[in-house]
């Protein structure tokens, strides 16, 4: 990053035009169909800005990404207290952002086929994962590895978001079901996470 533009006022409203322009980008193409002239066009921008501030295709990609999970992150901070509310929670930002649920699959399809999703899942999940340990010292949350607790809880939050193999749910559906769904699913995620 030493090597990068400085973000001036006008640059940082670049750098967000760049960033917003090319979650839209990949989230719709995934990396291999996303195209920086299509970026930088969006952006009102040009490539000589565009890896001024974000250095390769790649790096754009990787910071795409953190904005995303960073999004998803503040806006549905884990309480291992009420893993059933975080998962709902998490229900919700899919719905409201099927674009960050796009990117991971892509990222998932053509660049880290296994494990991690993320290249530092330790800084990224360190938080959660602490939160879960916790919990289950205090005997609230089910034994076992808490990173196993907090994938099972994620992927039942996943179940109607655009990986869906079975039905993808839309912010356009009745209210009622978006209710219904996030019921079953507190109540699916409690059973799961409940110590016996």
């Amino acid at each position: 990053m030493a090597d990068r533009k400085p973000l001036t006022a006008r640059g940082a409203a670049t750098w967000h035009r760049i960033l917003e322009a090319a979650t839209a980008e990949f989230a719709q193409y995934g990396f291999s169909g996303a195209r920086i002239e299509r970026i930088t066009s969006a952006a009102r921008t040009n490539k000589a800005q565009l890896y001024g501030y974000f250095g390769t295709k790649d790096e754009l990609f990787d910071a795409v990404l953190a904005a995303s999970f960073r999004q998803i992150i503040d806006l549905a901070t884990i309480d291992a207290d009420d893993l059933p509310g975080w998962a709902v929670r998490l229900y919700d930002e899919y719905l409201a952002h099927p674009d960050i649920v796009r990117l991971a699959t892509w990222s998932r399809l053509e660049r880290r086929p296994e494990g991690h999703l993320v290249a530092d899942p330790e800084r990224q999940d360190a938080e959660k994962l602490a939160a879960i340990a916790s919990a289950q010292a205090a005997g609230t949350v089910v034994a076992g590895d808490p990173f196993d607790v907090m994938a099972m809880v994620i992927a039942m939050s996943m179940a109607w978001s655009p990986v869906s193999n079975v039905y993808a749910a839309h912010s356009g559906e009745a209210p009622a079901e978006h209710r219904r769904r996030r019921e079953f699913l507190r109540e699916a995620v409690r059973r799961a996470v409940t110590p016996d």
